[in-house]
């Protein structure tokens, strides 16, 4: 049925029933679509008030047509607004646009079922659970599957056919008793049924109806003597006894009920959305979403509602809210309790909105006082505004090498940082490494007239300190610069000539820029050591091989980065990537070696 808006007294013509209406503008392109217990009560407070948002009233300029469905409750009316909204996606529809996909678990359809997350549902050949909002919950409940149960995790096909036929062979899985083989064996087909059974009530929330289901066949297999097993069961409901009471929120087991709070605040609706299973969370999403100011708040939950119903395919009759809904949708029940579990319940989902809807701490660092507090912390005449940091990094003394990392203005300054290989210390000596990188690296800056730095930090203790002490006191800079030392332990601070160390709360501004120095220093010094050690490795793994050139290093490397990915590929494959000769060469002498 469709009205012109323009026509005088067309709000007579309305009906009184419950439907949906949908506006469409003079070049017929559908701008709203919206759902109503009485139609003509509806559609006429477009038209008969003022609206003080600016976006109704744009809307109401444009509306040149009202189309009208009629239906026969208003459950319907809510069904039929929401697949049109999916469907047509109007202009001034925001609610229902959302398409974000969650993961689910699937619980295939075949003889030996696997069990995996996935993101796509094709309920042909798979049962599925969830979804999961919130990425760790569907991971944590396949590691607990897989914890308590032997599931495959193969993709094989193991008809009864294929397996009796001696097709395949057990894995990897089988001699880790994390699988019981069922590839070669089909007549584990009833105890992998059963633990399928089992399994399925695990996934549908049902823990505690497993617990008892459990413990019966705990009791029927001690009478029968089978005492490991009944070990076996034990074990497994201390499992999930303690699975369970991580998100235990109360004492009743048998509580089942979805909860929607909602609360609109400038302009957008959090909501927090959560499932009660036997008085467990089983899920709990906080999001907002922009509103027309069309709808009223108890208009919103339902709609908001009826989505979420179906996106998460909750099959629950009791909803708990904290918005008064006076709607009466045949088979569910709003409720919004004032006493007991169901109220600590919807208390929960409420503060999670407001936890949704709080402004977020930035983490953003404050570099001024961070350097403020530093000065006042190693008592410096000035702000260090340049600070230079040391570390060393070597193995038993083999590829040692050090770096320099540069802070100014308290952040770092990555294009000064520099690398340094040691060169006259053998063995494992830091002290002598970090003579011989605080001698270089300062030397150069004088013979290059560079500006020293307010403060220089070096990584480690007492003796580390002492060397660097002794190498600018060498060069005649020790009396210009302020130096530190700064050991990892206790995060003591060493001060040259000093008996005791300084010891500062771990909260202070500047020990932490002290600690964010040293934190950089040890990951650019460990970074090129690692570099170093490799290059190493494959220098003294492939260029002292008779007949290998520069060029042809080149080639090798290009495809096999270690002699074991060389070793370990198809003589064919060698051939084709390095040609036959070079690979023949290659050959022999690991074959000699």
């Amino acid at each position: 049925m469709r009205i012109d808006c323009q026509t005088e007294g067309f709000l007579a013509n309305l009906p009184e029933n419950p439907g949906v209406y949908k506006y469409f503008n003079a070049a017929n392109s559908l701008l709203y679509v919206g759902k109503a217990k009485n139609l003509r009560k509806r559609i006429s407070s477009y038209f008969q008030k003022h609206h003080s948002d600016n976006k109704t009233r744009v809307l109401v300029k444009q509306i040149k047509f009202v189309e009208v469905l009629l239906v026969d409750s208003e459950l319907d009316a809510l069904l039929l607004e929401n697949n049109l909204i999916k469907e047509n996606k109007p202009r001034y529809n925001i609610l229902l646009k959302d398409d974000k996909t969650y993961p689910w678990i699937c619980l295939t359809k075949e003889p030996f079922p696997r069990i995996f997350s996935t993101r796509n549902r094709h309920a042909t050949n798979a049962e599925y659970f969830g979804p999961f909002p919130k990425g760790n919950v569907h991971k944590n409940l396949l590691e607990l599957v897989h914890e308590l149960y032997p599931i495959r995790s193969c993709s094989l096909e193991l008809t009864e056919q294929k397996i009796n036929s001696e097709r395949y062979s057990v894995c990897l899985e089988y001699h880790l008793k994390r699988c019981e083989g069922p590839c070669t064996n089909y007549g584990l087909l009833d105890s992998y049924q059963q633990d399928i059974d089992e399994i399925r009530l695990l996934l549908k929330g049902k823990t505690n109806s497993l617990i008892q289901y459990l413990r019966k066949n705990m009791e029927a297999a001690a009478d029968a003597l089978a005492f490991e097993k009944a070990h076996e069961i034990k074990t497994k409901i201390a499992t999930l006894n303690a699975f369970h009471s991580k998100s235990a929120m109360v004492n009743d087991l048998t509580l089942q009920c979805d909860v929607l709070a909602c609360k609109l605040m400038d302009d957008q609706l959090y909501y927090n959305y959560t499932w009660v299973r036997e008085g467990r969370i089983d899920l709990s999403i906080s999001d907002k979403m922009l509103v027309p100011h069309m709808e009223s708040i108890e208009e919103l939950t339902l709609i908001l509602w009826h989505e979420l119903k179906i996106r998460f395919s909750s099959n629950q009759r009791t909803i708990l809210t904290n918005i008064p809904i006076h709607s009466t949708l045949e088979g569910y029940r709003f409720t919004t309790p004032q006493r007991g579990d169901k109220l600590k319940i919807l208390e929960f989902a409420v503060k999670n909105i407001f936890i949704a809807a709080a402004p977020k701490k930035t983490s953003a660092i404050n570099y001024t006082t961070r350097l403020e507090a530093l000065k006042e912390l190693l008592k410096l005449p000035e702000i260090p505004v340049h600070i230079e940091c040391f570390d060393n990094s070597n193995i038993q003394g083999e590829y040692a090498v050090a770096a320099c990392v540069v802070f100014k203005n308290g952040k770092p300054s990555s294009k000064d940082y520099r690398h340094f290989n040691i060169r006259t210390v053998e063995g494992p000596d830091d002290f002598a490494s970090m003579h011989e990188i605080v001698t270089r690296r300062y030397q150069r800056v004088i013979k290059e007239g560079l500006a020293l730095p307010h403060l220089i930090v070096i990584d480690g203790g007492k003796g580390q300190l002492s060397s660097a002490v002794e190498a600018l006191q060498e060069l005649g800079i020790l009396n210009t610069v302020v130096i530190i030392g700064l050991a990892k332990k206790l995060e003591e601070i060493f001060f040259p000539g000093a008996s005791e160390p300084l010891i500062e709360n771990h909260e202070n501004p500047g020990l932490q820029l002290l600690q964010h120095l040293r934190n950089e220093a040890h990951r650019f010094g460990i970074t090129h050591h690692r570099n170093r050690r490799s290059s190493a490795f494959i220098d003294s793994a492939w260029k002292n091989i008779p007949g290998v050139g520069e060029k042809s290093l080149e080639k090798i490397l290009k495809h096999y980065p270690t002699p074991k990915s060389f070793e370990v590929d198809e003589h064919t494959h060698q051939e084709e990537t390095l040609g036959k000769r070079l690979a023949e060469t290659l050959r022999k002498y690991f074959i000699t070696a």
